[in-house]
């Protein structure tokens, strides 16, 4: 039985446990080889799941912050059986994710703000256009008049997969093909989501990590070109990254955080791996709430992340 309290659907808990289902296994499995035989929780333990913690991509700056605040609460209780260490992990992890994420919300939009420009950063293969169409048919079924900009203008397969993205979930996307510059693009959607008095208009860029310079002047002369519409936009900045890369989503984030200021975090791909504790590595090192999951291919698979259902889904498999 969960000790948070439910906010999402019955089906969106299945799916979440299912997405997370090789995460968890694989860390149990590792945490129940580690505890054999030991009854408290002592030094020895601690540093089993220390080691535990890294090898699940947690990241060790993230790891040694979770063995303190579990330290802390074995001496403050002078003893603490092995049987509560699930209960004790749960807790402490919920409480580090709180401390860099919002509230777990809908598919709402800031009713002062309109259009609200969302633009998705990320390099190639992450699910970066995906995410998008998925985005673009969530907010839509929840009665937001959506607008794609398709402004990753160096790969051809970028603009179709919009484009498809866009006539499957029936709303426009405006694009001008490839080799136009993507500031041009976002210039024209946002222009377009104002005539067309859209509340949303979400922007592909392109993902290129191999020149951070380059990178960073595009990103730039979008925010520019934008802000000429909109002098508060881009009103956030997504950047999405592949959950099952592990230690390589880490080194994407240090990027894409130098080149832009990124406030939003969508990780994909959480159900082709065991390396779910990405997520709460990268929340804690980088401060930026991780906004979005992806637990599957479905349009609805893509979940709005909320922390105390993350973390009990990630801890269930004790309770099955």
């Amino acid at each position: 039985m969960s000790i948070f309290k439910r906010f999402f659907t019955k089906e969106q808990k299945q799916t979440l446990d299912k997405g997370l289902e090789k995460s968890k296994s694989s860390f149990f499995d590792k945490v129940s080889k580690a505890l054999i035989g030991k009854s408290k929780v002592d030094d020895d333990v601690l540093d089993d799941l220390e080691n535990i913690l890294v090898a699940s991509d947690v990241g060790v700056e993230t790891t040694v912050k979770i063995i303190k605040r579990i330290e802390e609460r074995v001496a403050k209780d002078k003893y603490a059986t092995t049987s509560e260490l699930d209960r004790i992990l749960r807790e402490e992890i919920a409480a580090l994710l709180s401390e860099n994420s919002t509230p777990a919300q809908n598919f709402d939009l800031p009713a002062q703000t309109k259009p609200y420009v969302l633009m998705v950063v990320g390099v190639n293969g992450v699910g970066k256009t995906t995410t998008i169409g998925k985005l673009a048919a969530q907010y839509k079924a929840a009665g937001k008049k959506v607008v794609l900009g398709a402004a990753d203008t160096f790969r051809a397969a970028a603009v179709e997969q919009l484009i498809t993205w866009g006539n499957r979930v029936g709303v426009p996307v405006v694009s001008k093909g490839m080799g136009v510059h993507p500031a041009t693009v976002a210039f024209d959607a946002v222009d377009f989501a104002m005539k067309e008095e859209a509340d949303i208009v979400i922007i592909d860029t392109a993902g290129r990590l191999h020149n951070k310079i380059n990178l960073m002047n595009e990103l730039s002369k979008i925010k520019k070109v934008i802000q000429k519409h909109l002098p508060d936009a881009p009103h956030e900045v997504m950047l999405v990254l592949d959950g099952s890369t592990g230690q390589n989503a880490f080194f994407q984030a240090q990027e894409f955080t130098k080149a832009t200021q990124v406030t939003s975090l969508a990780i994909t791909k959480l159900d082709g791996t065991a390396k779910g504790g990405v997520v709460i590595g990268i929340s804690d090192q980088f401060k930026i709430p991780v906004k979005y999951i992806g637990v599957g291919e479905k349009v609805e698979d893509l979940q709005i992340f909320d922390k105390y259902e993350f973390v009990d889904s990630f801890f269930s498999i004790q309770n099955a």
